[in-house]
């Protein structure tokens, strides 16, 4: 004779001595892909790292169903992952768990992948773009935060203008009559290298606190951000492009200071960002450490 039996199930026939409802339980670090809209009604599929929390309120649960939190996260491997679509979630996650959680959480982090037209030359590559997006409900209220890391050049002003000091002085020993051949003068500077301003591969860390609005699409903000510098770092480039990307550095000359007014500047006006913090960070090629600006939003009194 066969015997059905049911699988033990600790959660429900164990109990501790004391019992205390606890803040957040569940799972970090859960593989899934993940479906995004990058624009044009185009979707980009992208492995993301998962963190998942409920609350576990009820002091007599031995703990929650972490089963039921996976099977609801897998849902975003073929639902485009918007703010709709995460509430969606979060509200699942609660009710998944039969009345013992009442609040939950999410923690997203991913490489969004772009492509980047080349300056001049029409070639595209593409450039990946950290991305972390948190989001919870607690006490029947959404609030999000959403993380961006934006890398790009920088050129010193003061290395700029040390060099261009040279090069001046470089011309004076050289042609000591009053009155300069223009060709003459030409044909050396093309050939002469006196010295050359340093440059650097800067980041951007912007961190915003978003409460329940929608957030723009990612790779829009992305580009609205590299606008705000003014001089985002490049993929697929020919000599065309070089040139014209060392030009747009000598155009746009900044201290990490300069960098972080621009990027204040535009997070002063998105009415859509309720708080934010940022730190760039150049990684000097003169030193052996970084130039940083640390900030967030100005408050209001």
């Amino acid at each position: 004779m066969q015997f059905t039996r049911l699988l033990p199930d600790i959660t429900k026939t164990h109990h501790e001595a004391e019992t205390y409802a606890l803040q957040w339980v569940g799972m970090e670090d859960i593989a899934v892909p993940i479906l995004l809209d990058v624009g044009d009604r185009q979707k980009q599929t992208v492995a993301a790292k998962a963190n998942m929390y409920v609350s576990l309120d009820d002091p007599i649960a031995k703990g929650i169903h972490m089963s039921r939190l996976h099977a609801i996260l897998n849902q975003l491997a073929t639902k485009a992952c918007d703010k709709d679509e995460i509430d969606s979630l979060l509200v699942n996650m609660v009710t998944s768990q039969g009345g013992i959680s009442q609040s939950a959480k999410i923690d997203l982090a991913f490489d969004l992948v772009l492509p980047k037209a080349s300056l001049l030359s029409n070639e595209t590559g593409f450039q990946t773009y950290r991305i972390e997006i948190n989001g919870q409900r607690l006490n029947g209220r959404y609030d999000y935060g959403l993380k961006i890391t934006v890398p790009y050049s920088s050129t010193c002003p003061c290395s700029a203008s040390l060099a261009n000091q040279l090069f001046a002085n470089a011309i004076d020993n050289r042609f000591l009559e009053p009155h300069i051949d223009k060709q003459e003068l030409i044909s050396w500077a093309h050939a002469t290298t006196v010295a050359t301003p340093h440059g650097q591969r800067s980041y951007a860390y912007i961190n915003l606190s978003l409460g329940d609005h929608h957030w723009p699409s990612l790779p829009s903000l992305i580009v609205q951000i590299e606008e705000a510098i003014g001089t985002p770092v490049q993929t697929m480039v020919k000599r065309s492009d070089e040139q014209e990307f060392a030009r747009l550095n000598a155009d746009n000359l900044m201290f990490c200071e300069d960098a972080a007014r621009k990027i204040k500047a535009m997070l002063e006006q998105s009415a859509w960002v309720l708080d934010y913090w940022f730190k760039v960070e150049h990684q000097e090629s003169l030193h052996a450490h970084n130039a940083v600006v640390i900030d967030q939003k100005i408050k209001n009194h």
